[in-house]
């Protein structure tokens, strides 16, 4: 069949597939899609256990100058002021091509370094290439997940759960890779080269679909059916997960699993991490084929005192109008911050005793599981266990990793809308369970290592989605990319005063005890290692658990309001434009010189972008 225009069935049949390809390329659902890769290739600095071993041997470190490396690697992974101003001012292809050069260049120097392909470089270079290698991570994190966040601003626990997620279960990802291109009693060096290039690789694969986009939502029930998306996303992740535990178990018993077999493996990996874009499509054919809703900015966007002036100029005189909010107001009103929930500016989030007591509370607990997770390699060295065994160490700790950070993301967000109950809540809890895998390496339990491991990787992975929903909640969406990566510096700070100066220390004491040498590469064996720097890392938990009660307490009656109604009024308000009264016309107005108001139907000149959009669905929704 000919149609008129000279084009055949078969012709139209392949436009209809390349314009439905586009549209899923285009779609948010496919740039949800394209972050979670991005995180499962980010979390490189969670598997240093496995080849900081032949770090410490090839180039002779005793463990507090290893633990030292550890550090920068921890400050380059989580300081992020950097690429947040970035993010501030450029669109996040920008910060991800930034990632994805440190990110080749840092990891790339550390292997040739290990291999001994350049000159032994000293300490502070080395440190500062990990930093560098390190440092794309939070590049990938703020380009991709604040991103993702801005897009679901209604679903930011869950979105938060599931890409932070992915970043735990990267570590058990990369081991599988290794260990089928390498072998499974690799020493580690060569799982350097692929963090090199594997990252940097993705991310520049999918730069073009990262980027803020407006969302068509409109009803209750598209709300509902958003959800729902998520909790698939969430079940083909487990089913990962699964199958990553599954794999580790059988690989530790069977110690003479073939190369074939490995090769097998990855392939099922890798189909179970492309499965997603089964849901992305589910989810874009139903928005390809149903009437377009009115669309809206995803946040309420911030005016400037232009759009205010002209918005003020078509408003009427007895209109209430907002003050004008401009970047010199930056350095004002610093200890007089907004309602918790506001927009704070940079300063006002900082300087808040808020900020102050998650500060701390992140400082004890992420530092410590952090400790834990950054020795795993020494720590079961220490207590004998063999190199096979370390790397299934390594990889049980990413994997419960993911499932903290799930965990912590969608349960949070339950126990939030359900029962009211405070996220900092929920944080004092995770760290108080902390607590007992900290004891368990501190009194050497036989076999002790893997519950532990599951333990400390569960509550590591669990404080993150909790942290920075908790900073997104109290100060705002306005600058979460750069109190987004300020709120992760506790991290390095935790790092530095629990594991270089008490664990590093502690285990270079004893292993001199027992007889090394500095200069060499000093090797400490027994219990004693560890025991007493876990008994303080314990000890420094309990604190933090403390301090998180007290933020629970401070925001007791915040938490119980509606954190997300503003969100909900900005998706809704174009459902229901007519042409009624003023102040009953479906205007959205601004909570404290956080929206923007959309213009009246009476005046088709909107002051701005965001105007234009909310003029343009008042528009369509009256001529439906």
């Amino acid at each position: 069949m000919v149609f008129a225009d000279g084009t055949g069935v078969g012709a139209r049949r392949e436009m209809a597939t390349m314009r439905f390809a586009s549209h899923v390329v285009r779609g948010r659902w496919f740039m949800f899609f394209a972050s979670i890769l991005i995180m499962a290739a980010a979390g490189g600095t969670y598997i240093f256990g496995i080849y900081s071993k032949a770090i410490k041997t090839s180039l002779g470190y005793d463990q507090q100058t290893l633990n030292t490396l550890s550090f920068f690697k921890d400050v380059g992974a989580n300081v992020g002021i950097l690429p947040g101003l970035i993010n501030e001012v450029t669109p996040p292809w920008v910060v991800l091509v930034c990632g994805a050069g440190m990110n080749l260049v840092g990891y790339l120097m550390i292997y040739l370094s290990v291999t001994g392909r350049t000159a032994r470089p000293p300490v502070w270079l080395m440190c500062v290439y990990i930093a560098i290698g390190a440092n794309s991570q939070s590049f990938a994190n703020t380009g991709a997940l604040v991103t993702a966040v801005k897009n679901f601003p209604e679903d930011r626990g869950v979105v938060l759960g599931l890409l932070k997620g992915f970043v735990g279960l990267s570590g058990a990802i990369f081991t599988q890779l290794y260990r089928a291109i390498y072998g499974a009693d690799n020493d580690g060096a060569d799982l350097v080269l692929l963090m090199a290039w594997l990252p940097a690789a993705i991310s520049l694969v999918f730069i073009p679909t990262i980027r803020i986009m407006p969302r068509a939502r409109g009803t209750a029930v598209e709300s509902r059916r958003e959800r729902k998306a998520f909790f698939y996303f969430l079940y083909a992740s487990i089913v990962l997960a699964f199958y990553l535990l599954v794999m580790n178990v059988v690989e530790l018993e069977d110690r003479g699993f073939p190369k074939p077999a490995y090769y097998v493996t990855v392939i099922v990996l890798l189909l179970l991490i492309f499965f997603p874009l089964v849901i992305v499509v589910r989810q874009e054919l139903r928005n390809y084929l149903e009437p377009p809703l009115p669309t809206t900015q995803s946040v309420p966007a911030v005016t400037t005192v232009e759009d205010d002036d002209k918005t003020a100029a078509t408003t009427t005189e007895t209109e209430p109008t907002e003050p004008p909010s401009t970047s010199a107001t930056c350095f004002q009103d610093v200890f007089r911050p907004p309602a918790r929930g506001e927009d704070y500016t940079i300063l006002q989030a900082l300087f808040s005793v808020d900020m102050l007591v998650l500060f701390v509370a992140t400082i004890c607990g992420v530092g410590g599981t952090l400790t834990a997770i950054d020795n795993m390699g020494q720590i079961g060295q220490s207590l004998g266990y063999p190199q096979r065994s370390i790397a299934t160490l390594v990889s049980l700790v990413s994997i419960w990793n993911y499932a903290g950070r799930v965990v912590a993301g969608f349960a949070s967000e339950h126990v939030l809308s359900r029962y009211k109950v405070p996220r900092p809540l929920v944080l004092t809890v995770v760290l108080l369970v902390a607590c007992a895998g900290h004891l368990l390496i501190a009194l050497g339990v036989s076999n002790g290592l893997y519950p532990a491991s599951v333990i400390l990787g569960f509550c590591f992975g669990a404080q993150w989605p909790l942290l920075f929903a908790i900073i997104s909640e109290i100060f705002g969406l306005k600058y979460y990319s750069t109190l987004y990566n300020f709120g992760a510096v506790a991290s390095p700070v935790g790092s530095y005063i629990l594991n270089v100066r008490i664990a590093g220390r502690k285990y270079d004491e004893e292993a001199l005890r027992q007889g090394g040498r500095r200069g060499k590469d000093l090797t400490c064996v027994g219990v004693k290692c560890f025991q007493e720097s876990f008994y303080i890392i314990a000890a420094v938990t309990f604190l933090g658990a403390l301090v998180s009660l007290l933020l629970a307490w401070r925001t007791r009656n915040f938490y119980r309001g509606d954190l997300y109604g503003k969100f909900k009024e900005v998706a809704m308000a174009p459902t229901t434009g007519s042409s009624a009264p003023a102040g009953a016309d479906g205007r959205q107005e601004p909570a404290n010189g956080a929206g923007a108001v959309a213009a009246t139907p009476k005046d088709p000149v909107a002051s701005g972008s965001d105007d234009a959009i909310a003029q343009d669905s008042k528009i369509g929704s009256s001529t439906k």
